[in-house]
C-alpha cells in the first residue's frame, strides 16, 4: 500500500488529489491536508467583488467531495516536512497542525510515500506597509476579501450617486507582485459598473502596475493576432483601458499605503503618491513558510526551498543572467532534485527566473512582475504530477512519461470586462507557449498562430460557462475528468 499526501486544496492541489484517487486503486491512500474547509474557484472572485455573484456561488465544502471519492481530508496546516523521517519513523512525514474546531491546535505527523506540495502562495500583505483588507486597501484574492471589497465598493458607488467624486486605484501593491490579470479584470469590471450607472463623470479609475509596459502580465508581454494584424499586448491593453476610461501608472512599486493614499517608487527612482477613495491592490506572493528537516533534525529548508518559500524542482536555479536563460531551463515534471518522492505543483514551485526582464530603480529597488502560475497552468501541472506519481506506484518504475513544461504548454485567459447577458464583455487571450522560447520562435518568442487576443460578448459567455464547468469538475461529478484543465 502507498500513501500519497497532498498539501493544499486549491486548483493545483485539488486537481492532483482527484486524479490520484481516480488512477490508484483503493488499497492506496490519498490524503489532502488543507487549512481551508472550502474549495474556491478563484477566477470568479472578481464577480463577487462587484456584487454580481455571492461568495456561496464560488465555493463548496471539500469534505463531502473527498468523502465520496475516498480521499482522507485533514483540515490542518503543514508546518514542516521531514523527508527522511526521524529516529522514530523511517518514512518521510509532514508535521501538521489542525485548524478545525474539533481538533484545533493539535499536531500530527502524517507519513507518506509520495508528497505533493500544492500549498499555493501566502498573500504577503505585510511586505507593503498598510496594504490589505484589514488595513487601507481591498483585495479580491479570496472570496472573503472579494465580499468585503464589494461592501466597500458600494459605499463609493453610493457617494457618486449623491454627487461626490470618487477615485479608484486598482493594480499591484508591491514592486514584485504578479496576478496583474486579476487586477486588470477588476478594474474593467468597476469601470463597467460605473458606466452602467452613468456615473463616468463622477469617477477617476486609475490602473497602477509594476509592469514596464502595460500588457506584460508577468509573461514579458506577447505579440498577438487580432483582426488580421499582429499587435503587441501593450497596444491591446492600452486600447482596452482607454475604451473603458481608465488611466494608468506603470513601472510603479507601491511600498506604503495609508488611508486614502498610496506611496510608490518608479523606475526613474522618483518617490510619488496617489490619492484614492477606494483601492484594490494585489499583494506579493511567497511560499507557505514550511521548514524541512533531515533525519538528524537538522534544518535543510534551504535545500528544499528557495528563500521566498517556493519549492525547488527540476529547473535550472544557477542564477544565470536574464539574457542567457532558455525555455529548457523551466521544469518538466516538478520533482524535487533532493528527494525524488516529493513534487510541487501550481504556485508552490519556484520558477527558475522571471519572464519579464528584471528591472531596478536607481535606488536599487526591484520593480517588475514575477511569473504567473495560476489558473490553467496550475491545473495542468497538478494533473501531470498526479499522473506521474500514479504511474510510479502502479508500475514500480521511476521514470516520468508525463511532462508539462510551461515552456511547451499554451494557456488561455479570459478577462471579464463586464457582466451581463447582452452587454457583458471579456477579453480572451491565448499564448503558446507560456514561457517565451526565443530559440524556437526567434521573431515573436511564441507561436503567433496560437497566440491571439479578442474582446467581445462571446468572451463573457465563455467565462461564465467556464465558471459552471469548472465548479462541476471540481465537485468531481459524473464525467468530471472529461473536462480539460
Amino acid at each position: 500500500m502507498a500513501k500519497v499526501v497532498v498539501l493544499g486544496a486549491g486548483i493545483s492541489g485539488h486537481t492532483a488529489a482527484l486524479y490520484l484517487r481516480k488512477k490508484l486503486n483503493k488499497q492506496h491512500e490519498v490524503i489532502v491536508v488543507s487549512p481551508n474547509s472550502n474549495y474556491q474557484w478563484v477566477p470568479s472572485n472578481i464577480w463577487v467583488g462587484v456584487g454580481l455573484m455571492k461568495p456561496e456561488q464560488v465555493i463548496f465544502p471539500l469534505k463531502p467531495v473527498y468523502d465520496k471519492q475516498g480521499i482522507i481530508f485533514k483540515q490542518a496546516m503543514g508546518m514542516s516536512i521531514h523527508p527522511e523521517g526521524d529516529d522514530k519513523n523511517d518514512m518521510g512525514f509532514v508535521r501538521i497542525q489542525y485548524v478545525d474546531d474539533a481538533n484545533k491546535g493539535k499536531s500530527e505527523d502524517v507519513s507518506y510515500d509520495f508528497l505533493v506540495n500544492g500549498t499555493g502562495p501566502i498573500l504577503n500583505f505585510p511586505a507593503t506597509e498598510g496594504l490589505g483588507p484589514d488595513k487601507f486597501s481591498n483585495s479580491v484574492c479570496t472570496y472573503g476579501h472579494a465580499a468585503q471589497a464589494w461592501e466597500n465598493l458600494k459605499i463609493s458607488l453610493d457617494k457618486m450617486e449623491k454627487g461626490e467624486h470618487q477615485t479608484f486605484l486598482i493594480g499591484t501593491g508591491h514592486g514584485l507582485a504578479t496576478c496583474q490579470g486579476a487586477a486588470f479584470e477588476y478594474a474593467l469590471n468597476i469601470a463597467f459598473e460605473v458606466n452602467k450607472r452613468k456615473l463616468q463623470k463622477m469617477a477617476d479609475i486609475i490602473w497602477i502596475s509594476n509592469e514596464y509596459e502595460l500588457g506584460d502580465f508577468g509573461m514579458g508581454g506577447a505579440y498577438i493576432k487580432r483582426g488580421g494584424y499582429i499587435t503587441p499586448t501593450k497596444v491591446f491593453t492600452e486600447s482596452v483601458l482607454a475604451e473603458y476610461g481608465v488611466s494608468w501608472i506603470k513601472r510603479a512599486g507601491v511600498y506604503k499605503v495609508e488611508k486614502g493614499k498610496a506611496f510608490y517608487e518608479n523606475l526613474d527612482g522618483e518617490y510619488l503618491e496617489q490619492k484614492f477613495d477606494f483601492a484594490m491592490l494585489i499583494p506579493g506572493f511567497k511560499g507557505a513558510n514550511m521548514k524541512a528537516f533531515d533525519k538528524k533534525g537538522e534544518d535543510i529548508t534551504s535545500k528544499v526551498f528557495v528563500p521566498n518559500g517556493m519549492m525547488k524542482v527540476d529547473a535550472d536555479y544557477s542564477g544565470k543572467p536574464f539574457d542567457e536563460w532558455k525555455a529548457s531551463d523551466w521544469p518538466h515534471i516538478y520533482q524535487s532534485p533532493v528527494y525524488d518522492n516529493m513534487y510541487a505543483s501550481g504556485i508552490a514551485f519556484a520558477p527558475p527566473h522571471g519572464m519579464s526582464k528584471p528591472m531596478k530603480s536607481p535606488n536599487g529597488t526591484p520593480i517588475f512582475p514575477t511569473p504567473p502560475r495560476t489558473g490553467m497552468p496550475s491545473g495542468v501541472i497538478g494533473k501531470v504530477v498526479a499522473d506521474n506519481i500514479a504511474y510510479r506506484i502502479n508500475t514500480g518504475k521511476d521514470n516520468h512519461p508525463h511532462k508539462a513544461s510551461m515552456a511547451n504548454q499554451g494557456a488561455a485567459c479570459i478577462v471579464s470586462a463586464g457582466y451581463g447577458p447582452f452587454t457583458g464583455q471579456a477579453a480572451t487571450m491565448t499564448v503558446s507557449p507560456i514561457v517565451p522560447d526565443w530559440e524556437k520562435y526567434p521573431k515573436y518568442g511564441r507561436d503567433i498562430s496560437k497566440t491571439i487576443g479578442i474582446i467581445g460578448l462571446a468572451g463573457h459567455w465563455m467565462k461564465l460557462n467556464m465558471h459552471y464547468m469548472f465548479m462541476y469538475k471540481a465537485k468531481a461529478k459524473f464525467g468530471w475528468s472529461l473536462i480539460p484543465e
